[in-house]
């Protein structure tokens, strides 16, 4: 007699602030997969938390860290799951993902301890396909008894035990809306990159300012072909090195302070 094998229990847990706008149409993408949907905000100030009361299973709060990896550890710690997918306010699964994910799950070996899903990133509404960003791999599939640690830097991924697989079938990532926040986001991260660079001890000049520009450039616009993206690969290469610039500058700004007290 054939026994059906039982189905692996997924949650998706969402962390986010402030994303009223948005919150909706990600938490019915993240419905596509998740038998359980966990959202935690940050000390929101619009309505994103009340309509996420609404759409998702449980709701949690975690004090404003101004980006999301801190409270990486605290949203999955709240999933039950056999997996967890992590999705962010301005990314959306797909029907296809969420179909394809769900007969993985029960096809993959058991030394495998999360899946890398290529991102399909999209600026000004174009899909950058040049300068890095495609597929753009990200791993955010866990397998809840292997997952070890998500660290608290900007854009980190998580530790976990055995094999990480990819899977090509991407998730969407509406990355960049307009040129505004585009530039409130480069004020918010560098700030926060900046000041994490401080602590660690890392130090800047003028000459590792331009060096790191120009690297930045280099490898985004020429190397990986994102000036041959159109306006927006375009935009978007020159948007990276500035955030590098301002990074750095911030860097400096901090030692600077620092030697003068």
């Amino acid at each position: 007699m054939v026994i059906d094998k039982v189905a692996p229990k997924i949650s998706v847990n969402v962390i986010a602030r402030n994303e009223a706008d948005d919150i909706a149409e990600c938490l019915v993408s993240a419905r596509l997969l998740a038998d359980e949907l966990i959202f935690v905000d940050m000390e929101s100030d619009d309505q994103t938390k009340k309509i996420a009361q609404k759409l998702a299973d449980r709701v949690y709060s975690h004090p404003q860290t101004g980006y999301v990896e801190p409270a990486r550890n605290f949203g999955i710690k709240k999933c039950s799951g056999d997996w967890v997918f992590i999705l962010d306010a301005d990314e959306r699964i797909t029907p296809r993902l969420a179909q394809i994910l769900k007969k993985k799950i029960l096809q993959v070996d058991d030394n495998v301890g999360a899946m890398a899903i290529a991102r399909k990133n999209i600026n000004f509404g174009f899909w950058l396909k040049r300068g890095g960003w495609w597929p753009d791999y990200q791993v955010r599939f866990l397998r809840n008894r292997d997952f070890l640690d998500w660290p608290k830097q900007i854009h980190s991924f998580p530790k976990v035990k055995g094999k990480i697989i990819n899977i090509e079938e991407p998730f969407i990532h509406l990355a960049i809306k307009n040129i505004e926040e585009m530039l409130e986001r480069t004020i918010r991260y560098s700030e926060k990159e900046a000041n994490l660079l401080f602590q660690a001890g890392r130090r800047t000049s003028l000459l590792l300012m331009v060096r790191r520009m120009l690297g930045e450039f280099w490898r985004r616009g020429i190397k990986k072909q994102g000036l041959l993206d159109g306006p927006a690969g375009i935009i978007q290469v020159i948007y990276q090195t500035f955030s590098v610039f301002i990074t750095q500058a911030r860097l400096w700004e901090k030692q600077i302070n620092n030697d003068n007290d």
